[in-house]
């Protein structure tokens, strides 16, 4: 169980309801004849097209469409048995949970916090890194993110986004700094954790933070050459006092009550945003309210514009089309920003320009792209918090006291979403959609919390305004599902069930296949028809970042790069049992080819060992006050009940618990920053050593058996 009070973060898990439930180096030019040859303008930018030929893949989606489908066919259900490891490039500490991207034979990707690479995939040699030391710039916004989920290319030049808010523009060739730019305000606690978006000269990008501090959303659009901001386009009113900045704005602010500006808002587009070249529009999926619990932001009135939506924008422009809201007066996380695939479909024997997209709230949604009308909505999962998406209106048909209203309410799908980030997948050839689907129910409580009495932790930590336990169902074995959809007819082709809560995102391919990996390390090709296991690889580290695949030389190539990152080790206690350790897992970029041969290292089994800890003396009292205040700074990476899931290390296992000086120069005096551990000056000697005391009753739990 998941316990998300309001001085409680989302990865705070209760530790009795579980019980009862469940390589940097500076740049350097290519050389020896391994340099991308230079791709004219129709070539690169041919490969953005939904029908392109495959031969690149040059964007998170591969192209504009963000279908993650490529139509290579030369590994196929008939071949892929023959498909082999190529070759392997070790990673070092740092979020891998990341999609690649590759243009003319060079493979580029942002691992960690945003340290560039490029990559000769014909021989696996390391052509140049650059590091943006973003933790060291970050201040406070390293408090919450993992680091770059993507990369964006445009014309020569690979874009990627920080930790503390810049956008940078790098060569391509050289690894050097074209260009940077700020995208917020100096003291701002945004960050960016989402890849940019490349289309006709620019490159767009948007940031989060509306889980933890009063923020507003937007998403800005800058020149792709020189990095001069072209527009930007708010997601959520600002104080009507100050003007609006556009007529959109100001018909939002009619959907708000209350002084919803001192809130933040919320709305960020931290993740999805879709660009069709066709109509020159650009889809932003926005996030949740800022803070979750209407009531408190919004006096509880109101379908709070843009919250939870796709808002449609005039690409060269910003200027407001239309908008589709997922969740009018959001007020459970059910954000829009899982990714939006654009597709041409026969509906009723009518070809449609559809836009399809799988979000938290557990309904598969085609809307008409062009006008921003529902065509349907169904559930992909179970989804108890609604009957149904009203197709006139638009509008969920909610559950009594589905707002928690009348005292506590338990429902699913739960705020990890039905749907994650991990990129669902569209095949034009099988006409399905493949979506990495999650299981796991909610409670909402805001008893005792109101308006008046509601006030934010400072310093970026989760606080939601209401009380959140998330947690299996009750007696649940599978907590995720593999689930082919036909958008069509809105009914399931077929699903499999995939180990643990959470799996990694999806790629479909014109063989006929469909690869995902899982965090027991299978990375593995499905059968698109019918779901039958086609090839297996055990990649030796938990999968969970999106594949992808390219031909150079005539070769069909797939790549993908493994070890846990982002979001998905949040629920430690749930991935205990596959053994995922921070310090020794190996984070790897794998890339496969037909008749591959080479090998990796057996991988070295991790089972978490407490620290000894003779002197240790139980103070039950000092204990409880250190878990609340590890509940509310830590648990968002080291796990709930301190049992980390691999985004960051298991601190039971820790020697710097058994001393006061090691914890203050870590958590006080910030040590380790440039490893991605935040500095929280703001704890006293007395909160250190009370989470020190915390940590090593923890520890003493595991030395004993005790969950």
């Amino acid at each position: 169980m998941l316990s998300l009070s309001r001085r409680a973060t989302l990865a705070a898990v209760s530790l009795l309801a579980l019980s009862l439930s469940a390589c940097t180096s500076g740049p350097s030019a290519p050389g020896n004849g391994t340099e991308a040859k230079d791709a004219g303008p129709s070539e690169w930018q041919a490969q953005l097209t939904d029908g392109s030929d495959g031969r690149d893949w040059p964007a998170f989606g591969r192209t504009y469409g963000e279908q993650h489908y490529s139509p290579l066919d030369q590994v196929n259900t008939d071949t892929v048995k023959r498909l082999g490891l190529a070759w392997s490039l070790d990673l070092p500490a740092g979020n891998p949970a990341t999609g690649p991207i590759e243009v003319d034979g060079i493979l580029y990707f942002a691992s960690g916090y945003s340290i560039a690479h490029a990559v000769d995939v014909r021989t696996g040699k390391l052509l140049w890194t650059f590091d943006p030391k973003a933790p060291e710039a970050a201040g406070h916004k390293l408090r919450q993110g993992w680091g770059s989920r993507g990369i964006a290319y445009w014309n020569g030049k690979v874009y990627i986004g920080t930790q503390d808010g810049r956008l940078i523009a790098i060569d391509a060739k050289t690894g050097k700094v074209v260009w940077s730019t700020m995208t917020m305000g100096k003291d701002d606690l945004r960050f960016i954790s989402g890849p940019p978006r490349a289309f006709d000269g620019m490159v767009i990008i948007g940031n989060g933070g509306a889980d933890e501090a009063a923020i507003r959303g937007y998403a800005t659009a800058y020149d792709a050459e020189t990095g001069k901001q072209i527009w930007r386009f708010y997601t959520v009113p600002g104080n009507p006092k100050d003007g609006f900045e556009n007529k959109a704005m100001e018909m939002a602010a009619k959907t708000w009550s209350g002084e919803w500006w001192k809130y933040g808002g919320g709305g960020t587009v931290w993740n999805a945003i879709t660009y069709d070249k066709e109509s020159d529009t650009i889809y932003l999926g926005t996030g949740n309210g800022s803070p979750w619990n209407r009531k408190i932001r919004s006096e509880g009135k109101g379908d709070n514009l843009f919250l939870c939506s796709i808002v449609v924008v005039n690409a060269k422009t910003g200027e407001y089309k239309w908008h589709y809201q997922i969740n009018p007066g959001e007020s459970w996380d059910y954000n829009a920003a899982m990714d939006m695939q654009l597709a041409d479909l026969s509906i009723d024997g009518k070809p449609r320009k559809v836009l399809m997209t799988a979000p938290k709230n557990g309904f598969f949604y085609v809307i008409d792209r062009t006008s921003g009308k529902l065509i349907s909505a169904k559930p992909f999962v179970t989804t108890t918090w609604a009957k149904s998406i009203d197709i006139k209106s638009g509008r969920p048909v909610e559950e009594p006291n589905v707002r928690y209203e009348d005292g506590p309410v338990t429902f699913k799908p739960s705020p990890a979403g039905a749907h994650s980030w991990t990129p669902m997948a569209f095949s034009p050839k099988s006409g399905l959609v493949y979506i990495p689907a999650i299981d796991l129910e909610v409670t909402y409580d805001d008893k005792g919390i109101t308006k008046e009495n509601w006030k934010r932790t400072p310093g970026m930590a989760l606080d939601y305004g209401v009380n959140v336990v998330v947690q299996p169902s009750k007696g649940a074995k599978i907590l995720s599902y593999l689930v082919a959809w036909d958008p069509v007819t809105q009914k399931e082709a077929w699903r499999l069930p995939t180990p643990g809560h959470f799996n990694g995102g999806l790629m479909a391919t014109g063989g006929g296949l469909v690869f995902q990996g899982h965090p027991d390390s299978s990375f593995t090709a499905y059968d698109a028809k019918n779901g039958g296991v086609a090839w297996n690889f055990d990649a030796k580290a938990p999968v969970v970042a999106p594949p992808i695949t390219y031909s150079v030389d005539g070769k069909q190539y797939v790549t993908v790069i493994a070890g846990m990152g982002t979001s998905a080790g949040l629920f430690g206690p749930l991935l205990a049992k596959f053994g995922i350790d921070y310090r020794t897992q190996t984070r790897r970029v794998l890339t496969f080819v037909l008749d591959g041969k080479a090998t990796l290292p057996a991988k070295v089994p991790y089972k978490p060992q407490a620290v000894d800890d003779p002197d240790f003396k139980a103070n039950a009292t000092a204990a409880k006050a250190g878990e609340n205040i590890f509940n509310v700074r830590c648990a968002v990476c080291h796990g709930g009940g301190a049992i980390a899931g691999g985004t960051a290390p298991d601190l039971r296992t820790s020697g710097a618990i058994l001393s006061a000086d090691a914890i203050s120069a870590i958590v006080h005096d910030g040590a380790l920053v440039p490893n991605g551990m935040p500095r929280f000056e703001e704890l006293s000697v007395e909160d250190r050593e009370n989470i020190r005391r915390y940590l090593r009753t923890r520890a003493d739990d595991l030395r004993k058996g005790r969950p």
